[in-house]
């Protein structure tokens, strides 16, 4: 047996993308759209060899409202090179680091869709640093 991937329902497609892709850094893999089911699935990953893992994005095409958040899920992890510059650029993106990186190890973000993102610092901690080191918690992930 082997993990083929996380599937996670998003109301906005390209905002979506743009978190995941722009933000996070995931490549688009493949993309299906299904006109007779009026869904479109994005496959994503890291794009590092070795790392076979996917999220699966489904857009459902004529969904009216946003959809309600679902703390059962828990949260999708990602190993980091630096998790200062990631959070600084998550937040030129205009998303807010729910749980700021004050260990130098760990921080939380929310997608558009309000799934939580935890980022791990790859290897030992960073240095205790501001303003992450100061910052409160904004919100819950």
């Amino acid at each position: 047996m082997r993990f083929l991937h996380s599937m996670i329902r998003v109301y906005d497609l390209n905002a979506a993308l743009r978190f995941f892709c722009d933000g996070l850094g995931l490549k688009e893999t493949r993309r299906r759209d299904s006109e007779r089911g009026r869904f479109t699935l994005v496959f994503l990953e890291t794009g590092v060899e070795g790392d076979a893992a996917q999220i699966e994005l489904t857009w459902n095409w004529d969904e009216e409202q946003p959809y309600g958040v679902g703390r059962s899920f828990g949260h999708l992890a990602y190993e980091v090179d630096d998790i200062y510059a990631m959070c600084t650029h998550l937040q030129s993106l205009g998303v807010t680091i729910a749980r700021p990186p004050r260990d130098g190890r760990m921080a939380f973000v929310r997608s558009p869709d309000q799934i939580s993102v935890e980022l791990l610092q790859r290897g030992e901690a960073l240095p205790i640093a501001e303003p992450w080191s100061s910052m409160e918690n904004s919100g819950t992930w």
